[in-house]
Parts: structure tokens; sequence; C-alpha cells
């Protein structure tokens, strides 16, 4: 594995008047923009790299605030996290972090009338040292594209899964923030699942709800990059804010 080519997008969409979508690749963050780039695993800083997609929530501008603010703090933790952690060390920080950054938030919302009840999701690909991380707090998807075969890797934090439903909901049980005191980060080592022409993808809700998964493995089956993902949700309606970041390893 040596190359990730990596696309992310971040839209509105067609409906709403503001995008509370952040995506954060390495240190650039990325809202109302397409973003390219390619990046070699040797020449990593130390061997490590974060993407990640924020979907946020709350009453005025809350929702981008909040998605911005939890990616900048993610971005610092995963810059400053020690060298040559265990598995188990790696987990045990990330849910301290977890721990932390929803009670900043929380009490953020409580102090700033405009940011009450903000929030947000998370779902992150983070490497480190070899080794490739899915974590995930709330509803917004990592998807692994494998032999042409489409997988979702993270589980969604709604009622229809706390159900036992299969159809996605938009009434989610776990985020960072709007005053959620049992958040919860679920971590998972997916290297073993990883391999050299894999494609790696995170969205927000904006996509799935719009473009069903056969469509998005046609998409990403024919090279398909981020923007052309958003915006065939964009032409099926666009009802939310919309965002991707494709990861195809190389």
């Amino acid at each position: 594995m040596e190359f990730l080519e990596i696309t992310a997008t971040s839209e509105t969409g067609g409906v709403r008047s503001n995008n509370e979508d952040m995506i954060l690749v390495g240190s650039k963050f990325i809202r109302n923009e397409n973003y390219r780039v390619s990046i070699s695993l040797d020449t990593l800083k130390r061997k490590r790299l974060i993407v990640a997609l924020a979907d946020g929530m709350g009453g005025h501008r809350a929702g981008e605030v909040a998605s911005a603010e939890a990616l900048i703090d993610l971005q610092h933790f995963i810059h400053d996290m020690p060298e040559h952690l265990s598995e188990g060390d790696f987990d045990e920080l990330v849910v301290d972090w977890l721990a932390s950054v929803n009670r900043k938030m929380n009490q953020k919302g409580q102090l700033y009338g405009s940011l009450a009840e903000m929030g947000t999701t998370l779902v992150a690909l983070v490497i480190y040292e070899g080794r490739f991380y899915c974590m995930n707090c709330g509803d917004s998807r990592l998807y692994l594209f494998h032999d042409n075969l489409l997988a979702q890797l993270t589980v969604d934090h709604s009622l229809n899964t706390m159900l036992g439903e299969s159809a996605h909901s938009n009434v989610i049980t776990n985020c960072i923030g709007a005053g959620c005191k049992t958040s919860y980060i679920e971590i998972c080592n997916i290297t073993p699942r990883v391999s050299d022409g894999d494609t790696l993808m995170l969205c927000s809700d904006g996509l799935n709800d719009m473009v069903d998964d056969g469509e998005i493995a046609a998409l990403l089956s024919g090279k398909g990059d981020a923007c052309q993902l958003c915006q065939a949700a964009i032409k099926a309606g666009g009802y939310d804010n919309v965002s991707a970041c494709v990861v195809r390893i190389r």
C-alpha cells in the first residue's frame, strides 16, 4: 500500500441554505468545496493520518460550529497522540478523547444561547503506524468497496437500528454534544479487511438517504469520486447537506 488517492466534497445540497457538514483530510478542512490529494504512506508525518467527517446539528448555525469544533479537536488529538501505542492503549485514548470533547461541547452549548443543543456525528478513518482504524459516533457512515462489493463497516446509532430495522432513521441515539451525556464511540481495527485496490468511502446521511448502496457501488466501480457521489445525491433531491470522502488505496 503505497499511495492513497483521496477526493472529498461537502455541499449544502438542493434545499438547505447552510452547510453543517465538514470533512477533515490530514490538516485540510473541507466545507462547500471539492478537494483532491495523493498521499504516500511512506512519507506520512509520524506515520499517521486522519480522514474524518462530521454532520452537525442544532439551531441557527450551531451545527456548523459543532462539526468544525469536533474535527479541529480531533485533528489536534491525533497529531499529539504518542507513538508506538498498542491497540488497547489506542482505543483507551480515543474513548477518553470522546468524553472530553463531548463535555466541552455540552458546556459551550449551555454557556452560549446561540449554540444551545449543538452537536455532531463523527465518522473517521485513522491510519496509525500501519494500522487502519474505523471510528464512529452517530449515523454518518464508513463503507468498504472490495472486489466490486460494497460493505458498510459502521453501524448507525439510530432509532431504527435500536429497534432492529434495516432502514435508516434520522432519529439518532448517539452523538457528540446536543446534551448527550452517554456518548460513546465504536472503534475497530479494520486492517485485516483492507487490501491494495480497495476503496473506503465516508459519507453523511445526506448521501446514503438519497443514493442507495447499488448506485454507490456502481459509481465507485466506475472510478467515481466524491464530487460525483454528492452530485448524484443532489440530483435525487438533495434534501440535506451532503458530504463524501473517497479513499482509494493504490
